[in-house]
């Protein structure tokens, strides 16, 4: 296991600012570009109360879309049940159980949405 080096080229006088990470001229970075994540296609729609004190919350999965899209579609989502909630690593957490409420509004833009869980 190699340990990387934080340092490194920041600025060329041939090519401008760039990358740290790739080493590219930022306008062709590769390693900052967003990115879908991979899934089998399918939305999933389930409703967990683990680790909140008995507090349910219905948890969105699958939603292709990369984080920045996926934080708006959930300010969206979250405006039509009246309720808050948050983006946590590609999940869509929304308070309460808003599972009938959410399979429609997904079903809408045209994915394949299941319910899982009780």
């Amino acid at each position: 296991m190699t340990k990387r080096s934080t340092g490194g080229l920041v600025f060329s006088t041939e090519q401008g600012r760039m990358c740290p990470e790739c080493r590219n001229p930022v306008a062709h970075c590769t390693c900052r570009q967003a990115t879908r994540p991979e899934g089998d296609g399918i939305v999933r729609v389930s409703r967990e109360t683990k680790g909140r004190k008995g507090k349910g919350v219905t948890l969105v999965t699958g939603i292709p879309m990369d984080e920045k899209e996926l934080k708006a579609y959930a300010k969206e989502l979250k405006a039509k049940c009246g309720t808050g909630g948050t983006v946590k690593a590609g999940v869509v957490e929304i308070q309460g159980d808003q599972r009938d409420l959410l399979v429609p509004l997904l079903e809408q833009k045209g994915w394949v949405v299941k319910r899982s869980g009780g």
